[in-house]
């Protein structure tokens, strides 16, 4: 009878146990929505202001003229060169932000020294200058009596107002976003990997190329498409450093800046061609982005 006695009040401990590291009851989901709506309602109406204040002007820009106007604005001559300068140049300057961003932002992301964290402010900061300030400082060094140019004049090798001194301005505006981009995908990629590609016996070139790369693929889609579409806008620095000469280096902004002053109906034609553009290439990166995790 003790051993019955006994047994019984050790089960009931134990289900006195079990019932207090039990999850209370979840409430149903109308009395969730009921106890935070004053919060989901304040939420929503800040994100909903917050979308129209962005989708408002952006969609007066397709509502101001009709597409038959837009379409006979693009068809002038200056429009063109503009469009086909802009394509040439941000492909080159994108290159160019690949073959000499990836170094830094492994280097940056890898290894430890003195003074990283100083290159690493000096990559964003052309993020956060003001692009006429940055067109300024490549006159200043790269002009024909600037800290570099002087020298390379004696050379005979004039930059500014050339159509290389818009895509030097495109990639000094454009590459940081790329660098940072990658240096975030190779501080988040476990580096296991790469470890266990070494015990294999392969070469760190081999490990980077056939493990590193696809695995941060998403980070470099991302940093190569906001490169692309910060150096089709870049405007500031490329009309202080290179200029406006059509089809030399008047790119579409420029043209868009230019045509404002005349022709409205032109500005707002390029405008659009700029818009769709870039909403088309980001939009593409988010959605192969999501095909890559997923």
């Amino acid at each position: 009878m003790r051993k019955m006695n006994l047994t019984q009040q050790q089960n009931e401990i134990y289900e006195a146990a079990r019932r207090k590291t039990q999850p209370p009851p979840r409430p149903s989901s109308w009395r969730l929505w009921l106890a935070f709506w004053p919060a989901r309602v304040l939420v929503g109406v800040l994100a909903g202001l917050f979308f129209l204040f962005l989708g408002i002007p952006l969609a007066s820009l397709f509502l101001r003229e009709p597409p038959a106007a837009i379409w006979a604005s693009l068809q002038q001559p200056d429009v063109g060169l503009a469009l086909q300068l802009s394509v040439i140049t941000t492909t080159f300057s994108t290159l160019l932000a690949i073959i000499f961003g990836l170094p830094a932002a492994y280097v940056l992301a890898r290894t430890v020294f003195p003074g990283r964290k100083i290159l690493e402010t000096l990559v964003t900061m052309p993020t956060v200058l003001p692009p006429v300030v940055a067109g300024v400082v490549l006159l200043l060094a790269f002009g024909r009596a600037g800290l570099l140019g002087h020298y390379l004049n004696l050379l005979g090798i004039d930059i500014p107002f050339t159509t290389v001194a818009v895509v030097m301005a495109q990639v000094f505006i454009s590459a940081p976003f790329f660098v940072n981009s990658t240096k975030a995908g190779l501080e988040q990629l476990d580096r296991r990997y790469e470890l266990a590609a070494y015990t294999l016996r392969a070469s760190p070139f081999y490990a980077f190329r056939r493990v590193v790369l696809p695995l941060i693929r998403p980070a470099l889609l991302s940093g190569i498409g906001l490169a692309w579409a910060r150096a089709l806008g870049e405007f500031g620095a490329t009309i202080t450093f290179a200029g406006s000469f059509p089809g030399a280096t008047q790119t579409m902004p420029i043209a868009v800046y230019l045509a404002s002053e005349t022709d409205l109906d032109k500005a707002i034609a390029i405008s659009v061609v700029l818009l769709a553009v870039s909403f088309g290439v980001l939009l593409a990166l988010r959605l192969g982005q999501r095909r890559l995790i997923a």
